[in-house]
């Protein structure tokens, strides 16, 4: 995609600086004339309100249906006096107690930022998925202590028919809740809201366990099967967890995300233009649902300040376009440097080359992110 600024025609030293709504003259049609490459549905202060409000409002209905899960999950123990239902009740408490401190930590991460946080509050996320997860792992661990003992003390089991009933019907709305909020955290970018479905499918987890061991039960007579298919599924419990833990510390750390790194610099690589010459340093930071992006994009170096400015907003616009969560940049604009760059500039017609082009640099996840421009 060609453009260039025409170097040639300079500005005199009296001569007044054109308006924003006149027409430049330039040797091939400008950015500012034409419409942008994207546009996005939702102006950036929009869509990150618009998410959050989302995320509270399905953070609040999962805290509301646990407290009722929870009743009747209770309910099922005092009626079987079933050792997997109850582990998989007291799983209900911590479901509960990590709702309320993830609506918590979203209704803090909404707020506006301030001069204590110029980036806002989003890092909370972070934290809460910790809090949770560590719940979630201790949830697992208290599942394995209660059905070793009762291993060693068994206790009888009653009306397991109606407990398992009850029992699948809190797992199928657990699961169901779950996989919806794990989905929409992923779409919207926030760990809290990932976490908290994946609590809640860890709780249909067991759940499930526990209906195969009653069921099992029930057909084999055999009460053993019901303390082992907890063990079981409390290891699985334990190793979600675990993950969520080991992600929500990844956050706090500002690991980098390849997986979304190398998404963004696709979709560069597929709409780069001619006089983005080069781009390197490339990074993404996380706070809550926002994405924050810095990087060096070198443009020629006879564009002047609003022409360069013109090429970062067309940078930031498509990568805007392509996500679904609020994003924001730091980007800082490099002159090139010919003959050095000459090599790797794909600008055809170019007043100022020195060298000719000799090679074209595809952006990958590997080069894009080094701190240093790209060569021949």
């Amino acid at each position: 995609m060609p453009c260039f600024w025409d170097a040639r025609k300079k500005r005199q030293p009296n001569e007044v600086f054109p308006q924003p709504n006149r027409k430049l003259k330039a040797t091939c049609l400008e950015v500012s004339e034409q419409p942008r490459i994207f546009r996005t549905e939702f102006k950036p202060t929009d869509l990150r309100e618009y998410t959050l409000r989302q995320n509270v409002r399905m953070q609040t209905l999962a805290l509301v249906m646990g407290f009722g899960l929870m009743g009747i999950k209770f309910l099922a123990w005092w009626i079987t006096n079933s050792n997997a239902i109850l582990t998989d009740a007291l799983e209900s408490i911590i479901n509960v107690v990590a709702a309320a401190f993830g609506l918590f930590s979203l209704l803090l991460a909404a707020k506006p930022r301030d001069s204590n946080h110029p980036y806002g509050h989003g890092k909370v996320e972070f934290i809460s998925a910790g809090f949770e997860g560590a719940l979630i792992f201790l949830a697992g661990f208290a599942i394995w202590f209660k059905a070793g003992y009762n291993i060693f003390y068994p206790q009888p089991l009653y009306q397991l028919g109606l407990g398992l009933a009850l029992a699948a019907f809190a797992g199928l709305v657990n699961f169901g809740l779950g996989h919806y909020l794990e989905r929409r955290g992923v779409h919207a970018n926030s760990l809290i809201m990932e976490a908290s479905g994946k609590h809640l499918k860890s709780d249909a987890y067991s759940s499930a366990g526990l209906l195969i061991g009653l069921g099992l039960v029930l057909i084999t007579g055999i009460p053993l099967l019901d303390n082992l298919l907890a063990i079981l599924f409390g290891g699985i419990i334990m190793f979600t967890g675990y993950q969520l833990v080991r992600r929500s510390v990844a956050g706090i750390m500002d690991e980098a995300d390849y997986q979304l790194i190398d998404d963004m610099v696709a979709t560069l690589q597929r709409h780069r233009r001619d006089c983005w010459i080069d781009v390197h340093n490339f990074r993404v930071i996380k706070y809550g649902p926002t994405l924050h992006i810095d990087c060096h994009m070198t443009v020629p170096w006879y564009y002047d300040t609003r022409r360069s400015h013109a090429e970062v907003k067309n940078f930031e616009d498509l990568l805007k376009a392509n996500s679904s969560v609020p994003v924001e940049f730091f980007i800082h604009a490099d002159p090139c440097d010919p003959p050095r760059n000459c090599g790797i500039c794909q600008m055809k017609g170019c007043p100022e080359r020195q060298a000719p082009s000799e090679l074209k640099v595809e952006w990958t996840l590997e080069n894009i992110m080094k701190n240093a421009q790209h060569e021949v």
